[in-house]
């Protein structure tokens, strides 16, 4: 029973890593595939990019805390 018990927590451990990246990650491109008739960062050419850098540096980010955790 001992043996189990360990192992279901190790499991919600990894599925509770995989929910903690990308429920924000989610939430990000949910509210960037919004169709906005002015939506400020259209109009600038950087804004996709910088979309990109903050998307990625926010998944290493939580991959690196959360990798030093166990």
């Amino acid at each position: 029973m001992s043996f189990v018990s360990n192992r279901m927590n190790e499991i919600m451990k990894v599925l509770t890593l995989i929910g903690t990246i990308f429920i924000p990650l989610t939430f990000i491109a949910g509210v960037y595939g919004m169709n906005f008739r002015y939506f400020p960062e259209l109009d600038r050419k950087w804004a996709s990019p910088a979309f990109w850098l903050i998307y990625t540096l926010l998944t290493s980010v939580m991959l690196l805390f959360f990798g030093h955790s166990n």
